[in-house]
């Protein structure tokens, strides 16, 4: 199953390191402008005017998101205000996307290989890669596995953005020129992939180019040839800028005789002599012949010799971003886009039920709960939630209910019933696994049982899902934790058990151990109270819902804690769990109010069995509040308001192979080693003058741990309605912790936010190194890295996914060295009945035996077909009749169309998307010579029928569209790959273009565009390149019946 290959793994100097930190105050110092990884990126090349890949990918999926809405619903205020409401969960789905597209550049799979950077001329191989991850990444949205998809398109933006420079530590401080500041703000960047790879690296733009490159991702439209290896390619170029260092051929522009070229770079593959280099200073293939280089990657001559054409290979590369966006939409539908990225998404309702024959006060409760807050959306004008719902006893666990229909998950609910039941443990790990990989990140999850689990290990599996997602989990259980068989005795409608003075008082411990991680809650109450308990699901699962205050306490003393309540904060409540002997609440005014002895004027009290329920009474007061509370047991603050501004973070590292930067840290971050903390602080109007200083890295406790200060590297002047920060944190603390966030608003009250979740320090690391597609009934190895930070020791290696594919799970014991790698396998076997699209959610956790460290990995698998169909339709123009005259209002066009399927997969459906015209289709069976005649007296019988209603019969269907209507469903008229589609467009003058979409079963799509002045101009070139370039006389028929339809109509 498993390989060692065992290094050590820190290498450096300690001079080494006080440079970056030299370098890393400088950036402090200087003026912040754009996101981060634009201002350092430009700081990196010495180019204040470069643009990043980050910065268009961001732009893009913004810009396409308020385009979409706009066509989609009312518009609720400009841009700017719709970008405040896009929600924390767009930002994270963005933040995805953009991370799938920076791990090709760590991977020890990607990060070398030319293909994944469109280098070294490998166009077709990666134009190979790039439909494969388009393909993927449809199927992965239609089958809703919505977080794969993400991780898939941004493995296809990769290919189509450009890389960071390689080996820039060595080659900028081996410059003999005091670039000391540019070589360690380059350890510091973040640049992933400055604007697009191929119009960066390839001779497109000199080719004089101003359109994007459609051949790319649509194999159907006119390619232009790569130049062969024994083709020279460049000129000898001495200087910093190359300019004219192309051989001819290559910038000529003329279609029919280009060539496309694009930059060797380093010693993979050997460049051979006179071919073009990526050049600039960290490429040492700059110095083969020919010398020079063509890179468009920054401003920069230090680092693009053809850095004046930056500019333009930028704007190629935004256009390219937005086509692919656009092209996702109208694939998969504006609404289904819209989801994809967690846009305006209302926090999803998520049930784990146990099942048995004691649970029916509690499925009642649930129901009722789901009942009340389906009630309370239905004015909600956002997309539609997401409801999930795992039923589990023993041994079953669900069937999953995945739904965006509020009305099914009622009727799920309904038809929950508590029957059967035995001995106490329940699959309770298993039902949450399940609920984790079916619902959104950021989720709310609420488990309902009176059992203590019965697949305790699953608890690392659950914990790793439950970090990597950010969701949080809560348990409400009606069972007395201290359970004694004297108190089982006196509770009604419990199951039955033998040896029931057996079971162990510490049996609920991973539950409350996992809602500790995860920010959630574990509440002890009872049959009676389990109702008015439930109340918690409403709160967690409100609109805007922030976390001000999250702590646990298990002081005999008086414990004091304390939270702050700034203007956008409305409906501040709290939750604690256990029982309390004193509570005390404090306002800002020092007012207090003693909340155990009744009403007062600062709160009102809920208590529950198990849970107090405050709310804060209007008007609530901004700043500090004080709560000072005494128990003689555990308990948990948890203290929550509504409010649009928000903040999401991650660490990074320091990374100085191929791809210098800032990594991402997957998993936990190491303790006792530096790293820096990225902030994005969401939903800010962009009006509102906020500042934040620094977070409070914060104990379970809440302790202060360290506090970390911040530099922002937005503008004021940014488009966005997000602010990205970063801070240093000098050494990770070895105890767990959660981030706060502090900062003042504009009337300068002081802002926090808490993010929940508990950082888990450790010092053992987990990295999937490859992330294959699986095929259905072929055997898949997916690789992965452990490495050790501590001694020599033993780990425990688990490996898990949520469908079964699995060929061995584990534990497996395996020994790492001191300061060593551990490099390993795990095998998945895809069954043949597998459906394509699916997901699979691999997860693997190794721990450390006798040590608290341990540490996880997640990956996302998709299944794909063996032998998918990758080819879109076809629409070919038969003839265009125009007579616009310079009045528009007094003459009409029209265009006759032949639509077919160039796969295997036939017609699925058409839409006009564009024109203020009418589209006219028809479908025929292969006509004869016999049938012409006929069917030219059908279709004159059916233009006199009455318009707008689709006709059938025996020899033809007739159907009309306009724009804004549906996509018309044409599989019924086509079941066969090979039928085609007649179509005929007919238009006032006025509206001289139009757009139709016709997309395929298999998902794919075909853009078809329409203008009035096209004439015999054909856009696809189909039937003339069809089988061996000849046009067969059924083709001939085909066209002959269009063009007799189009004149009868």
């Amino acid at each position: 199953m498993m390989s060692q290959d065992r290094g050590k793994i820190w290498e450096g100097s300690g001079k080494q390191m006080q440079l970056f930190i030299l370098a890393y105050l400088l950036l402090l110092a200087l003026p912040c402008m754009g996101f981060l990884p634009n201002f350092w990126s430009r700081v990196l090349t010495l180019s204040w005017d470069s643009h990043t890949h980050q910065y268009i990918t961001e732009q893009a999926i913004l810009n396409v998101t308020l385009e979409t809405l706009r066509s989609t619903e009312t518009p609720q205020g400009n841009n700017e205000e719709e970008q405040t409401r896009l929600g924390r969960g767009f930002w994270r789905a963005v933040g995805e996307v953009v991370k799938s597209n920076a791990a090709m550049d760590f991977l020890s799979t990607t990060k070398s290989d030319p293909v994944y950077h469109f280098d070294s001329e490998r166009v077709d191989s990666a134009m190979g890669m790039l439909r494969q991850c388009w393909a993927q990444t449809v199927l992965s949205v239609r089958a809703r596995k919505y977080q794969s998809a993400r991780h898939s398109l941004g493995q296809l933006f990769h290919s189509l953005q450009s890389k960071c420079p390689k080996n820039m530590i060595k080659n900028v401080l081996d410059f003999e020129l005091h670039f000391e500041e540019i070589s360690l703000s380059g350890a510091l960047s973040l640049i992933i992939n400055q604007i697009q790879d191929f119009y960066s690296h390839s001779n497109w733009v000199e080719m004089g180019q101003r359109s994007i490159y459609l051949h790319l991702l649509q194999p159907e439209e006119p390619a232009v040839p790569v130049a062969k290896e024994d083709t020279p390619t460049c000129m000898e170029c001495f200087s910093a800028t190359c300019r004219d260092n192309l051989q001819p051929a290559l910038t000529n522009t003329q279609r029919e005789t280009q060539l496309l070229t694009t930059g060797y770079f380093s010693t993979f593959p050997p460049k051979p002599y006179g071919k073009c280099s990526h050049g600039g200073i960290m490429d040492s293939s700059r110095y083969m012949g020919a010398k020079g280089g063509i890179n468009k990657d920054s401003t920069s001559p230090l680092f693009s010799p053809h850095h004046y054409l930056h500019v333009e290979a930028a704007n190629l590369a935004k256009e390219a971003t937005l086509s692919v966006l656009r092209d996702l939409r109208d694939t998969v539908g504006p609404k289904t886009f819209l989801r994809l990225f967690s846009v305006k998404q209302i926090p999803a309702l998520v049930f784990v039920m146990d099942t048995t024959g004691s649970m029916f006060e509690e499925i009642t409760a649930a129901r009722f709960r789901a009942h009340t807050i389906i009630e309370s959306r239905a004015s909600n004008r956002g997309l539609p939630g997401t409801y999930v719902l795992v039923p589990f006893h023993d041994p079953e666990v669900g069937p999953v209910f995945e739904s965006d229909d509020p009305n099914q998950f009622v009727q799920q609910m309904e038809n929950l019933m508590a029957l059967g039941g035995g001995d106490e443990p329940e699959m309770c790990l298993s039902a949450i696994q399940l609920a984790l990989t079916h619902s959104p990140p950021l989720s709310e999850i609420f488990v309902f049982t009176d059992a203590s689990p019965k697949d305790p290990h699953l608890f690392d599996a659950v914990k790793a899902l439950t970090l990597e997602k950010q969701s949080k989990v809560t348990f409400l259980l009606t069972e007395d934790p201290k359970y004694t068989s004297e108190s089982r005795s006196s509770r009604r409608r419990k199951r039955r058990r033998k040896k029931r003075e057996a079971l162990s008082p510490d049996r609920f411990s991973l539950y409350s151990a996992l809602s500790s991680v995860s920010g959630g809650l574990t509440i002890f109450t009872t049959n009676s109270d389990i109702r008015r308990v439930s109340a918690i699901v409403e709160d967690n699962t409100a609109t805007d819902k922030v976390t001000l205050l999250h702590v646990e306490s298990d002081q005999d003393l008086m414990s004091t804690h304390s939270f702050r309540v700034d203007s956008s904060v409305k409906n501040v409540t709290l939750h604690i769990t256990g029982i309390l002997t004193e509570c005390i609440l404090s306002s800002p005014s020092d007012q207090s109010q003693s909340l155990l002895s009744g009403d007062g004027p600062l709160a009102a009290l809920d208590h529950f069995d198990g849970l107090y329920r405050i709310g804060l009474l209007s008007p609530i007061q901004p700043g500090q509040w004080k709560l000072q509370a005494k128990s003689d047991g555990h308990l948990t603050f948890n203290v929550i308001g509504q409010s649009s501004v928000d903040f999401l973070y991650y660490f990074a590292t320091v990374t100085n192979e191929t791809h210098p930067g800032l990594e991402r840290v997957e998993g936990s971050p190491v303790a006792g080693v530096p790293a820096f903390l990225v902030l994005a602080v969401t939903g800010l109007p962009l009006d509102e003058e906020a500042s934040f200083s620094h977070v409070t890295l914060l104990g379970a406790d809440g302790e202060t741990l360290q506090q970390v200060k911040l530099n922002s590297s937005s503008s004021s002047s940014s488009s966005y309605s997000v602010e990205e920060l970063v801070g240093w944190v000098n050494s990770v603390p070895r105890a767990p912790f959660c981030v706060r966030l502090t900062g003042r608003d504009s009337r300068g009250n002081k802002l926090e936010r808490v993010s929940t979740e508990m950082v888990q320090p450790t010092h053992v690391q987990m990295q999937v190194l490859s992330i294959p597609r699986l095929v259905p009934g072929h055997s898949t190895m997916v690789d992965f890295d452990i490495l050790n930070h501590g001694p020599a020791r033993l780990f425990n290696l688990t490996a898990d996914d949520d469908c079964g594919y699995l060929h061995k799970r584990g534990p497996h014991t395996i020994h790492v060295a001191e300061q060593g790698s551990f490099r390993g396998q795990v095998d998945i076997l895809t069954p043949a009945t597998a459906q394509a699209g699916a997901t699979v959610t691999l997860t693997l956790t190794v721990r450390a035996l006798h040590s608290p460290d341990a540490n996880y990995a997640v990956a996302y698998l998709t299944v794909i077909p063996p032998d998918p169909d990758m080819s879109p339709p076809s629409c070919s123009v038969a003839r265009v009749e125009s007579t616009c005259p310079s009045i528009c209002t007094e003459s009409s066009w029209s265009v006759s169309l032949v639509v077919s399927d160039r796969g295997r997969s036939g017609l699925a459906a058409l839409q006009l998307q564009k024109g203020e015209g009418i589209l006219t289709l028809f479908h025929s069976p292969q006509p004869t010579e016999e049938s012409l005649e006929e069917a030219q007296h059908k279709a004159h019988r059916d233009t006199t029928t009455s318009e707008g209603h689709p006709h059938h019969h025996h020899h033809h269907h007739k159907a009309r569209l306009e724009k804004g209507d549906p996509p018309l469903n044409v599989t019924e008229w086509v079941p066969g790959s090979s039928q085609l589609l007649l179509a005929w467009y007919a238009s006032s003058c006025c509206s001289p273009k139009a757009e139709l979409l016709v997309w395929d079963t298999a998902g794919n799509m075909k853009r078809c565009r329409l203008t009035s002045g096209q004439q015999t101009q054909l856009r696809d070139r189909s039937i003339e390149s069809s089988g061996a370039g000849r046009i067969t006389l059924t083709n001939v028929y085909v066209l002959m019946s269009g063009l007799l339809w189009s004149t009868l109509l």
